[in-house]
């Protein structure tokens, strides 16, 4: 089982990483739907092969902030988006930014497991479809590839063309990972990819992310602190819109620099 804190980590300036180590670069990032404004003048840099945790009360801005990542606000009517996301120092909210290659490069997984009704196979291969590859031995190779990164190969290699909605809660977690990965990301987001699981499954999902980070960086959502203490190198604290903490996971919740954070972690309010 992961350690509640990793006491091995060593505390590093996030605002001070090199280029080059830096995933996603956030400035004065400010959102809003219609005239409410979603997310105040965020900035923060997010480092490569590791995970960030998203934590914070209900609608203060999590999934709102994570869904900039791959522009899935742009789906939402009334979005306007001010200042910069910068991915491989590319602003992805450039005017000819091409938002299909940008979702295949930013991967995203969703709070419910949302597994397409057609086989586990196809579900993985779903993507590699729509890139125009459809040749049976590139497919196999990928498939397997990515179902073997989200742990799940051993358990369905001799299911692989029986419907996807047959395979456990867990299971369809874990397969809606794989489909995310087969694209081979740079970047995985999950929006609270356990809140709909049980123990067990949440627990091995958890293990997952541990081992995802040496191939992608990860972003995760979570309304659930421990879990965020257990899985993340570094945590963001956001509170009505406004990012108030970010920084590495055991400083955070150990010795938090704002009040407002340290309210938030022993359960004052939340």
């Amino acid at each position: 089982m992961l350690d509640f804190f990793a006491s091995s980590r060593t505390e590093k300036n996030l605002d001070a990483l090199a280029a080059d180590k830096v995933a996603i670069n956030v400035k004065d990032l400010t959102l809003h739907f219609g005239e409410k404004r979603a997310l105040h003048s965020i900035s923060m840099k997010i480092p490569k092969n590791q995970v960030t945790a998203l934590i914070g009360p209900s609608g203060c801005g999590k999934s709102t902030l994570i869904s900039c990542f791959n522009r899935m606000n742009d789906l939402i009517p009334g979005c306007r988006v001010d200042g910069s996301v910068e991915i491989g120092e590319r602003d992805i909210y450039h005017r000819k930014e091409n938002v299909s290659v940008l979702r295949s490069r930013v991967g995203m997984v969703f709070q419910k497991p949302n597994p397409f009704p057609t086989s586990v196979y196809e579900n993985v291969v779903y993507g590699l479809r729509i890139q125009g590859i459809s040749e049976r031995r590139v497919l196999d190779n990928k498939a397997e590839s990515a179902l073997r990164n989200a742990a799940l190969w051993d358990e369905v290699k001799d299911r692989l063309f029986e419907s996807a909605l047959t395979l456990s809660g867990g299971q369809q977690q874990r397969l809606v990972i794989a489909r995310a990965i087969a694209l081979e990301p740079e970047i995985l987001l999950l929006d609270e990819p356990t809140s709909a699981l049980d123990p067990i499954s949440t627990l091995t999902i958890e293990e997952l992310i541990n081992t995802l980070k040496d191939k992608y960086t990860v972003v995760i959502v979570t309304h659930n602190m421990q879990q965020a203490a257990r899985v993340s190198d570094q945590t963001a604290f956001l509170y009505e819109g406004k990012l108030i903490e970010y920084s590495d996971t055991n400083r955070l919740f150990t010795m938090p620099r704002e009040q407002q954070t340290e309210e938030y972690i022993t359960g004052r309010y939340g």
